[in-house]
């Protein structure tokens, strides 16, 4: 149970201090764009350092699905990371949805920071970007980490610069996702367009997640 409830707690701070600087800090703007971009990676570097010796840190449904299906942890746990990661990102929408109530600063983003799909051309164009953000997000994660070949100690700061390029990229066309549970927390307070699109944020980063799963398997290394 410790570990679920550690993707709970991590997936809450990962949401509430990226989607919350979003709100407060804005992302019309470059210095916006690169304040949240670096807010999330900095929340995954922070949590990776803080609870991935008791979770592995993975705080994102896309990235236990690719660890699942790389054979790296039991389908059991799955089920039991992705409840603790969508009950973090819940209640994070929550508290964001209270502070934007109760503090004087406007939330510039309108929607508690959740995502959205016009700037992508509709649902299409996000699946896409999605798509493709996160099968480059969670394979970096399944390489760092891998046990043979990753990057030890090092592969927090790697998933979490990655994840900083990652949003420099996709934060003008989607919001940038990558992460379900990140998405369904937000969308659920919100309501209206982001809620109604919210679908698109829980199937694109999964199938990107399932992609990089096979994919890494495909060009590990055999035999060291």
């Amino acid at each position: 149970m410790k570990k679920y409830f550690a993707e709970c707690l991590g997936t809450f701070v990962l949401t509430f201090l990226g989607c919350g600087t979003a709100m407060f800090l804005g992302c019309n703007s470059p210095a916006g764009v690169v304040g949240t971009a670096v807010a999330f990676g900095l929340a995954v570097v922070a949590m990776a350092y803080t609870i991935g010796g008791i979770s592995g840190c993975h705080i994102n449904p896309a990235i236990t699905l690719g660890v699942a299906l790389s054979g790296r942890m039991s389908w059991k746990d799955a089920c039991g990371y992705w409840v603790g990661q969508v009950i973090g990102g819940i209640l994070a929408g929550a508290v964001l949805m209270l502070v934007a109530s109760v503090v004087a600063a406007p939330d510039l983003t309108g929607a508690l920071g959740s995502n959205g799909v016009a700037n992508a051309g509709g649902a299409g164009g996000a699946c896409l970007v999605e798509v493709i953000a996160t099968f480059l997000f969670v394979l970096v994660v399944l390489g760092t980490t891998d046990a043979k070949v990753g990057a030890g100690n090092f592969a927090g700061l790697a998933i979490g610069l990655s994840l900083i390029l990652i949003h420099l990229v996709c934060i003008n066309l989607t919001g940038t996702s990558v992460n379900p549970a990140r998405s369904i927390g937000p969308a659920l307070f919100a309501g209206g367009e982001a809620l109604a699109n919210v679908w698109v944020f829980i199937v694109a980063p999964l199938v990107g997640g399932a992609l990089s799963a096979f994919v890494w398997k495909a060009m590990a290394p055999a035999g060291k």
